[in-house]
């Protein structure tokens, strides 16, 4: 009876150990998923789930923060995920995250990543949605891998031939011509004496500037003199009165001018009379032959009172005080 008793105890505590083993088991395992722990709830829809199932971790900031609760199928491009997440980060997840699919690992279970963001929001309640971030898949990353080799190739392909084209072309002849460098040497040297003329140049004029800015030499004196534009601006005046005095003179010209033309063309005046008048022209043309004839008479009178007795002494001493006095110009000069 007594040995009865004692199988019985030992049964007991064994059955004790393993229930309590069980319960500290269903513990940890409860607490690795949620199970005991206070959560929440927010959504997120995505249209390509890649392999995420239910029970798939959530990260939040590389963080653990719960788990995959339910995947629901909306429509053939949507699909909803609903995230249980540990109350312990509710104050910390603001309704501006962004919910991106990844791996754990390189080749690892997929994971839901809570990402926050850099724009404020308010604080997320259970039940809101959250904005998905575009997912690229390892299918869309290989085929863009592939077009990218597919283009280095090309690429390469290219240069392989404009190197081939300018391994033969007279460029890589003209660089490995040791006469050109001596050429571009000089060239240089050349340039760099030019460029020092040219700074010496601008010195030079940055001291004549200077110089008739102070006033000195003849072209500061005349930029610098207030008295001599003054003068100047006066001549420029007088200059331009007798310009004004001239054109004046030449209109009262061309007046008198038309006037004398209009007189002699319409018979007014005796200018008119004189060079119109055909009877009268007639007259000074008589006039001018009677003069002509007097004056040979009065020459040949002249002649005859020189060769006369009475007179001829005075013309004699005429002639020698002309001479003497012709004689004595000749001595001054």
């Amino acid at each position: 009876m007594a040995k009865q008793v004692e199988n019985n105890i030992k049964l007991g505590v064994f059955v004790m150990t393993g229930l309590l083993a069980m319960m500290i088991a269903f513990y940890l395992i409860g607490n690795n998923t949620g199970m005991f722990k206070s959560s929440f709830t927010l959504k997120v829809r995505f249209v390509v789930l890649d392999g995420l199932r239910e029970g798939n971790n959530i990260l939040f900031s590389g963080l653990q923060a719960g788990t995959v609760k339910s995947i629901t199928i909306i429509n053939d491009s949507t699909m909803e995920v609903a995230m249980q997440i540990d109350s312990k980060l509710k104050t910390f997840i603001h309704n501006t995250a962004l919910v991106a699919i990844g791996t754990e690992g390189l080749m690892g279970n997929k994971v839901v990543n809570i990402q926050p963001v850099k724009a404020t929001g308010q604080l997320v309640n259970d039940g809101d949605y959250l904005k998905a971030k575009k997912y690229i898949g390892m299918d869309e990353m290989l085929e863009t891998l592939s077009k990218t080799n597919n283009n280095v190739a090309t690429i390469s392909e290219a240069l392989k031939t404009t190197v081939l084209k300018l391994d033969t072309s007279a460029i890589f002849t003209l660089l490995n011509d040791k006469e050109i460098g001596i050429s571009i040497k000089s060239s240089l040297k050349n340039l760099n004496t030019a460029t020092n003329n040219t700074s010496e140049l601008t010195g030079s004029l940055n001291k004549v500037a200077l110089h008739i800015k102070q006033g000195k030499g003849a072209a500061g004196l005349l930029l610098t003199d207030t008295g001599f534009e003054s003068n100047l601006k006066t001549s420029m005046l007088k200059i331009k009165s007798a310009s004004e005095n001239v054109n004046k003179a030449s209109v009262q010209l061309k007046t008198m001018a038309t006037n004398i033309n209009n007189d002699i063309t319409y018979g007014k005046g005796a200018l008119h009379t004189v060079l119109r008048d055909s009877a009268i022209s007639q007259k000074i043309n008589i006039s001018m032959s009677n003069l002509q004839k007097g004056s040979e008479g009065f020459t040949q009178i002249i002649e005859a009172l020189k060769h006369n007795f009475l007179v001829r002494g005075y013309f004699r001493r005429q002639e020698k005080t002309q001479k003497k006095d012709s004689l004595n110009k000749l001595s001054i000069n």
